[in-house]
């Protein structure tokens, strides 16, 4: 059985929601986050705290003490987007890569995301949940305008593409759609870029992010 390492409120739910639309056989092994146990006044470290990621038991398993972790039949594995990409191998089927041209640009797309679209992303995240007055707002405007360029390269790809590989949908669906999700409070942003926003809405109908998004939500924050 594979084992996930994390929490719902973290990278994690890109895996959840794999491995629900995969159909794999796993179970998850909740790890905190340790800069939310210390928001609660509790040391990581004492003894009365849950296990979390500066736990010498998960350490060994992620020496980085991120969330999440996959282990599989002795494999461990530390990046959501890699993990994502070895369960889809691992289980086939349409959302895996059919030949070595899609898990190329599978791998591309993941890559991509990771580095043109989630820093600035995430920083629309945090600042629209601290509030968009004052400071945030400047965050969230400055974060928008790094993300023009890529979200107009994925505005063109999805102008002649229904998905993001294969015309169908793919894990590399998965892994985009949980990186540019973080942008999706910023409305005006996305009504900007409105093959993008469709997509993103097209790949969150599916009962497996559904979900997961219920559980994500049900978790304290």
């Amino acid at each position: 059985m594979i084992t996930l390492y994390g929490m719902y409120r973290s990278r994690a739910t890109r895996n959840i929601w794999a491995l629900d639309e995969l159909g794999l056989d796993w179970q998850l092994k909740p790890v905190i986050q340790a800069y939310r146990l210390e928001a609660q006044g509790i040391d990581p470290l004492s003894p009365e705290a849950p296990f979390n990621t500066r736990t010498p038991e998960f350490l060994r398993l992620s020496p980085a003490g991120a969330i999440p972790v996959m282990e599989d039949a002795g494999l461990i594995l530390s990046e959501s987007l890699a993990i994502n990409l070895y369960l889809a191998k691992k289980a086939g089927g349409p959302l895996a890569p059919r030949d070595a041209r899609e898990e190329a640009l599978m791998t591309q797309w993941a890559l991509y995301g990771a580095t043109a679209v989630e820093t600035p992303a995430l920083e629309i995240s945090f600042a629209f949940a601290k509030g968009e007055d004052g400071g945030g707002q400047a965050v969230i405007n400055a974060a928008a305008d790094q993300l023009m360029r890529p979200f107009a390269a994925l505005e063109t790809h999805l102008a002649a593409h229904s998905h993001m590989v294969g015309g169908r949908f793919t894990v590399a669906d998965i892994n985009m759609a949980e990186i540019v999700r973080y942008a999706q409070p910023h409305r005006t942003l996305m009504e900007r870029f409105p093959r993008l926003k469709g997509w993103l809405e097209l790949c969150q109908s599916r009962p497996a992010f559904r979900k997961m998004w219920e559980k994500r939500t049900a978790e304290p924050a």
